[in-house]
């Protein structure tokens, strides 16, 4: 048993618990009452230049969210992890076959993109495949109660939450916007890309010119924050992405494994571990050794270079990177069919 995982979710359940029962009013009160909510107000107001009793009427407005809490819990077993049943639900016909429709409907973006930036079309495609299926479900939650839940009822991610929910009321002021209209995840992210609040204020662009930026509604604007996004995080135009590895002594590869997901070693550093990849790429350039698990099944072993490293810092997990990967691979190929070039 994990039991640092268990009082982690019992603490969650303890402190929800708590504010629900020593809370008796109108819902939509809930947070406005609240003596830290009220001090996160003032404290933001004054960073910022923004009116404090306009912060507190707006968290005074928020709702708790219940099922915002239910949703980011981690799993009753973290352990058991299944690349081949996460792979299952990103690289399936609905998100391949929309990807291709996806890249016809916006090629001139996607190539101004390409040129712009240095990220493959493929990459940027999937991205947004596996976030949204192009903008097909990008999250019914009103970002303000869904941040403010999670900020001050949520307390092993609280600090992120709190920089978040600060962030969306300077991104409604930046976009001329009442904070009470933007919707999206129930970790409160937005659009089709799925952008937190600081993303879009540091990496969203205003693509196709219109004079504000909107991941919301438009693909250009979409396509140019993702590329902008991977492109400020070191994407390197050119470089692989990942390539398969054989590992002929898993004990001897722990330790590259154990080394994380930033590429340090190269091919020589892998021989000495008893690892080569199964095809051959430029020797001196670092990756790490990526493993994807399946219970009851052969761990998949993959080289992951720098631009498989910038993916995880859209999402910080190796089997999200890799179904990126797949997924472009994927629907770079059915296009490629239908167009008549395979």
């Amino acid at each position: 048993m994990d039991f640092k995982k268990l009082s982690v979710t019992l603490a969650v359940f303890h402190f929800t618990a708590y504010s629900l029962i020593s809370y008796a009013g109108d819902e939509s009160s809930y947070f406005g009452s609240r003596a830290e909510v009220q001090q996160f107000a003032h404290e933001l107001a004054e960073r910022e230049g923004l009116d404090e009793n306009d912060i507190k009427t707006a968290l005074s407005s928020a709702r708790y969210l219940p099922s915002v809490i239910k949703a980011i819990l981690p799993p009753a077993s973290p352990n058991v992890k299944s690349w081949t049943r996460y792979r299952a639900r990103y690289l399936d016909r609905t998100r391949i076959a929309a990807g291709v429709d996806f890249w016809r409907e916006n090629a001139a973006w996607l190539k101004r993109a390409e040129n712009d930036f240095g990220v493959p079309a493929e990459i940027i495609v999937a991205i947004i495949g596996v976030e949204t299926i192009y903008g097909r479900h990008t999250g019914n939650y009103q970002t303000l109660s869904a941040l403010a839940t999670l900020a001050f009822d949520y307390p092993p991610r609280a600090e992120l939450f709190r920089t978040e929910l600060g962030e969306v009321f300077l991104l409604a002021r930046e976009q001329k916007r009442p904070v009470t209209d933007f919707k999206g995840s129930y970790a409160g992210a937005i659009g089709l890309p799925q952008f937190l609040p600081s993303s879009i204020r540091r990496y969203a662009v205003d693509y196709d010119g219109d004079g504000k930026i909107d991941i919301e509604t438009s693909p250009a604007d979409a396509i140019g924050s993702v590329a902008n996004f991977l492109n400020r995080h070191g994407w390197k135009s050119g470089e692989p992405i990942a390539v398969p590895a054989r590992v002929f002594d898993p004990q001897r590869a722990a330790a590259a494994i154990a080394a994380g997901i930033v590429p340090q070693f190269n091919t020589e550093a892998f021989q000495q571990l008893g690892i080569s990849a199964d095809i051959p790429v430029a020797p001196d350039l670092p990756a790490a050794l990526i493993d994807l698990v399946t219970p009851n099944a052969p761990t998949e072993y993959w080289l992951g270079y720098n631009n498989f490293y910038v993916i995880t810092r859209y999402n910080r997990s190796s089997f999200y990177a890799m179904a990126v990967y797949q997924l472009a691979t994927a629907i770079m190929l059915e296009r490629n069919k239908r167009l008549g070039t395979q």
